[in-house]
């Protein structure tokens, strides 16, 4: 029997087991989707993966079509419902506040998921995503520019989520800490010996629209400079530094 086909641009039920290891809630990011929440007490939260950034002072009902991504739920977490962004199985204005993170870029339909979060949705509509125009602000870009190419694809613009998530909507941009726990690229911007580790990579989507010439070609470069000096002398001066504001956006919709 064939497998479903993936619900998104990338198949998490083929790819994305081990997921949760490597991406957690950072409670510094955390705190500013909780925030921007508001005082909503009923929040749906769209493209849930395993649970990350989920608020656990306030009723949460989860999406999430992959399988594998709803098996990596935490117990104390409640399970997923399987759906997708594009069809939710919710009257309108069913819920307090709605949500989606990191996950956008990866929906079939993104405009019509987001018509589909501000349909649910009686008060703001939470987007945390990565602004495409930004994505070679990390210094990845040297090594890697196949994968920005294609995240830059995918990333739908951040004017389009604005205008598709309320009739006025603020872009807020995010700064990482340097010891951020959530593996995505950006993370580890001050820690490049992270991405050498295959588990690390495996768990940033973007490497899977590259191809494995490339990559491999990517992590060769990166080793050496970094056995050689050449990295820190280019870029030494991100080991020291709190944060990083490179491409991550909180959008927060308002009705």
């Amino acid at each position: 029997m064939s497998s479903p086909a993936p619900a998104g641009d990338f198949d998490y039920d083929r790819h994305g087991h081990g997921y949760a290891r490597q991406r957690r809630t950072d409670p510094r990011i955390a705190a500013h989707v909780h925030a921007a929440l508001g005082p909503a007490r009923t929040v749906v939260n769209v493209g849930a993966g395993a649970g990350s950034y989920e608020p656990e002072d306030r009723h949460v009902v989860a999406v999430e079509p992959s399988a594998a991504m709803r098996a990596q739920r935490p117990r104390h977490l409640a399970p997923a419902v399987n759906a997708t962004a594009e069809r939710l199985p919710f009257d309108d204005d069913a819920f307090d506040a709605a949500m989606a993170t990191v996950t956008v870029h990866q929906w079939s339909d993104t405009e019509r998921g987001l018509r589909e979060l501000r349909r649910v949705s009686r008060g703001p509509v939470v987007v945390l995503t990565f602004d495409g125009d930004a994505l070679d602000l990390l210094w990845l870009a040297e090594y890697a520019p196949e994968l920005i190419a294609a995240e830059r694809r995918r990333y739908p613009p951040i004017d389009l989520i604005a205008s598709l998530v309320g009739g006025r909507a603020d872009v807020v941009p995010v700064a990482i800490p340097i010891d951020c726990v959530d593996g995505f690229t950006e993370a580890y911007y001050a820690r490049p010996e992270r991405f050498l580790d295959p588990g690390v990579r495996a768990s940033q989507s973007a490497w899977g629209f590259v191809d494995d010439a490339a990559e491999a070609r990517a992590v060769e470069e990166l080793r050496r400079d970094l056995e050689s000096g050449a990295w820190d002398h280019r870029h030494g001066r991100l080991r020291d530094q709190p944060e990083f504001l490179g491409s991550l956006r909180l959008i927060i919709g308002h009705p």
